[in-house]
């Protein structure tokens, strides 16, 4: 049980935290959405409430150096754990590095199963090196594996990312990924790339908030329909000259043929790896692949495959069953420690990241603690440069109601905006959905006026404030061909705020800046602000209290 704090009673109203996704702070303000927002409610805030920077990518997220940035997944992760745990990204490359991926059971089971029935792998996921969902070296490293073993044919099933990559680069992945796969293709191994299409138009849908595009991603990679094409280069070509100004993730499926049979397709006997180490968008097709009793669309057909996943998806579900690395172990997570001191707990998001304020939040399980209420807000279904606004205000009337309840301690939500509208490029619709949050943020900070409480008002990570790609030697944006400015669509470096919403203390409370403050200091915080202190476990508070 978590003891009392000595030197502070705690807040007698609740404690909120907000997330603001995609809220980074750049060092310039060129091609920031959020620097040409009119933000008046955050304005006011980071010039009259404490306030501190905090650390929300690399080493700081357990990813495996600072060059690479944070993420919505890590972010959570570590703001509701209080501690650092090494990732994804880091925990399958060190697998590789050290041979133990190779020698683990799920690794031996497909192969097993790929030489009982056909001699064929297929290796599905994010066909990049953005490190956020997957690394196109770890896809290097199993094609080359699978070769040593003996395995006659890989299939590659290849998402387009343009999304944690720059916009337009998905041939700076494929081709040259494709001469390596002519190079190894050699005495009796065989290895292509079979179909494939944009991130956010087939496959990698989340939180059940779009299953037709997993369908097409299945009737893709499976039953091998689509448009075919020779090579995925000239597909990549094609498509875009058939879809001008379509960006990577949006690029529609395809399907490489020969002599008008696709190459790939899915069979009985084959093993299938589905190579992201992120859960999020791994968990849809995986259930398509592994549940018993799949209803969700009509597979047409359902072969019998060995299936893996980089990773475990989901722990309490135990999806898939079979994964080739263990995922972190997280314990001791805030919700936990919250719950078993009594304290009922409220999160709300919309779909887009609503398994980010629960899912992620507890340590990467999809079951509740006790005393803990969820609410979604059903996503709308379209791009989101249509709809800037998202549903900012829909979460904030759920957040205001719980407010006025009184039946919640703790409060969190996410405001997808920031980042979900940062990923399409469009400075302009960027900049509105900031807009539209900060509307948001002054009606909800009515509400814990009301309610006697406080807030702490953060980021998982950046992205909106740097919605162009930077010229290294002009320090402005960068600029296509035609002199448009080059659209930045990944997350950032960026350190993300940390403010401190306090009306009732009378000035007693604020932030401490120190050089590691980091994603992970904020549990610790949320329990010295309910007069609680902080799990052993947790990396230390960040608030400070005035006599």
């Amino acid at each position: 049980m978590l003891q009392k704090l000595s030197s502070f009673a705690g807040i007698q109203g609740p404690v909120v935290i907000i997330v603001i996704d995609g809220y980074g702070l750049p060092e310039s303000d060129v091609g920031s959405a959020i620097a040409a927002a009119r933000q008046p409610t955050l304005d006011r805030l980071l010039a009259g409430y404490p306030n501190i920077r905090l650390r929300a990518h690399g080493t700081a997220v357990g990813m495996p150096s600072d060059d690479d940035m944070g993420n919505s997944e890590v972010g959570h992760n570590a703001i509701g754990a209080g501690q650092v745990y090494s990732q994804g990204a880091a925990l399958v490359a060190d697998a590789i590095a050290d041979g133990s991926i190779w020698q683990g059971e799920a690794w031996r089971q497909i192969v097993a199963g790929a030489r009982a029935g056909r001699g064929t792998i297929h290796f599905i996921g994010l066909f990049s090196d953005g490190n956020v969902h997957s690394h196109i070296d770890h896809l290097r490293a199993m094609v080359v594996q699978a070769r040593a073993e003996g395995i006659r044919a890989v299939r590659i099933h290849a998402l387009l990312d343009g999304r944690d990559v720059p916009e337009t680069s998905a041939l700076e992945y494929v081709t040259p990924f494709e001469a390596f796969l002519g190079e190894i293709s050699s005495d009796g191994f065989d290895a292509r790339i079979a179909s494939g299409g944009g991130r956010q138009n087939i496959t990698m849908d989340r939180y059940d908030a779009n299953w037709a595009m997993v369908e097409k991603g299945w009737r893709t990679h499976v039953l091998g329909e689509g448009p075919q094409f020779a090579n995925a280069t000239a597909a990549v070509n094609g498509l875009r000259e058939q879809n001008p100004g379509t960006i990577d993730q949006d690029l529609p499926p395809f399907v490489i043929g020969d002599n008008g049979q696709a190459i790939g397709t899915i069979e009985d006997g084959d093993s299938v790896v589905f190579f992201n180490f992120r859960g999020d968008r791994a968990i849809e097709i995986s259930r398509a692949f592994d549940e018993p009793g799949f209803d969700k669309f009509d597979r047409v057909r359902a072969p019998k495959v060995t299936y893996a996943g980089m990773l475990q998806y989901d722990g309490d579900l135990k999806l898939p069953a079979r994964f080739l690395v263990a995922p972190p172990a997280i314990r001791d997570t805030m919700g936990e420690w919250f719950s078993q001191a009594g304290l009922n707990q409220f999160a709300c998001s919309e779909t887009q990241k609503f398994g980010h304020v629960t899912y992620f939040w507890n340590g990467n399980r999809s079951g509740k603690f006790a005393g803990e209420t969820w609410q979604e807000v059903p996503s709308d279904v379209v791009p989101f440069e249509q709809r800037p606004w998202m549903k900012a205000a829909e979460i904030t009337d759920a957040m205001i109601a719980a407010l006025h309840s009184g039946e919640y301690k703790t409060l969190r939500c996410n405001f997808a905006n920031g980042d979900m509208v940062g990923h399409t490029g469009n400075f302009e619709a960027a900049r509105i959905a900031i807009e539209a949050v900060d509307l948001s943020l002054a009606r909800m900070l009515k509400a814990i006026d009301a309610a006697g409480g406080v807030a702490l008002i953060t980021a998982d990570h950046g992205n909106a404030d740097e919605m162009y790609e930077i010229d290294k030697k002009t320090r402005g944006p960068a600029q296509n061909k035609d002199g448009s400015y080059k659209a930045k669509t990944a997350h950032t470096l960026n350190p993300v705020p940390l403010i401190l919403y306090d009306n009732v203390s009378g000035g007693r409370l604020g932030l401490k800046q120190t050089d590691t403050a980091g994603l992970s200091n904020i549990a610790a915080t949320v329990a010295n602000l309910v007069g609680l202190e902080k799990h052993a476990a947790w990396d230390e508070s960040l608030l400070e209290t005035r006599d």
